[in-house]
């Protein structure tokens, strides 16, 4: 029994191939990094946490590309590939200069589409018809960091906008051809836990195709982990997590793909929590212990009126 839905055979069957997502950083950066809104970013942000080695700004489009294509070929057998662009806000700039960008990635061949990451603040709907445009020919997700529905939790991360900026673009984003893709971080000090399920109701009402959580880490080189040496603050257990998250999804909309249910982090920039397992052993337990309960995604889901 398929217990929740997962992202590796739902992508294939809609695109008919073996595809992996394949990262690129073109050197963004973010209205609350560059002084636009703020300063110094998000306060668990360090991308070297969360992208592979051959996605760096320092090699040119083609080299991360290129490079990123044999080791995933070799890697997952990859048949065809979704260009992820994934480091800091892949929309802030002009709507001239991104689709170009694009476009110059989509031209490669086994390249079948795109994933943008971004922010709910820097989309408009000029940006939008473009990627409406380009969804016409290719497979096209946007995803939008949510982060949190709380805007205590937005502030305490200096993410430089609140949660109905996000309420606004999603809605703006509904209907255009592209797949709308989103994703929450759980266990912030500033929600408890009853507050963070709810965020498992509030993202199944927002029309959300493909959807991401992560679990709270403490990365080094980052303002948050200067804050949790000063004061630190409870994280998820290992167990704590595992029960956690399938409560999370038993209150998840049934019709969403869920790509991710936790976050890796390589154990050299991880200072907490430090489980000590890896990704399968993580994967296992959550399936487990769905198992266990008998339960499934959607379960305790209540489709608002």
């Amino acid at each position: 029994m398929q217990r929740y839905n997962t992202y590796r055979p739902y992508i294939k069957e809609k695109l008919g191939y073996r595809v992996n997502k394949l990262s690129v950083d073109m050197g963004f950066t973010c209205p609350n990094r560059d002084g636009n809104l703020a300063v110094g970013g998000c306060v668990y942000c360090n991308n070297d946490s969360f992208v592979p080695p051959y996605a760096r700004a320092r090699f040119s489009m083609d080299q991360q590309i290129t490079n990123g294509m044999e080791y995933l070929r070799n890697r997952f057998k990859a048949e065809k590939f979704i260009i992820y662009f994934q480091s800091y806000t892949n929309t802030y700039d002009s709507v001239e200069k991104l689709e170009q960008m694009y476009r110059d990635a989509l031209a490669y061949d086994d390249v079948i589409g795109l994933a943008v990451g971004t922010r709910s603040d820097c989309v408009d709907a000029e940006k939008l018809d473009m990627f409406e445009e380009l969804a016409k020919d290719y497979y096209v997700c946007v995803e939008y960091g949510i982060e949190s529905i709380y805007d205590k939790t937005l502030d305490y991360m200096n993410r430089g906008h609140d949660y109905q900026s996000v309420l606004d673009t999603i809605e703006m984003s509904k209907g255009r051809g592209f797949e709308i893709g989103a994703h929450v971080i759980v266990g912030m000090p500033t929600e408890t836990k009853e507050e963070m399920l709810k965020m498992a109701d509030e993202v199944s009402s927002l029309g959300i195709d493909v959807f991401k959580v992560h679990n709270l880490h403490i990365v080094r080189n980052t303002q948050l982990a200067r804050m949790y040496k000063e004061k630190p603050f409870q994280l998820f257990t290992f167990q704590e997590y595992v029960t956690f998250i399938v409560d999370f999804l038993e209150r998840i909309s049934p019709d969403m793909i869920i790509e991710r249910l936790f976050t890796d982090t390589p154990h050299q920039l991880l200072i907490a929590p430090d489980w000590g397992k890896s990704h399968l052993q993580i994967l296992q337990a959550i399936e487990a212990e769905l198992e266990k309960r008998d339960t499934y995604q959607g379960r305790l889901y209540q489709k608002s009126a």
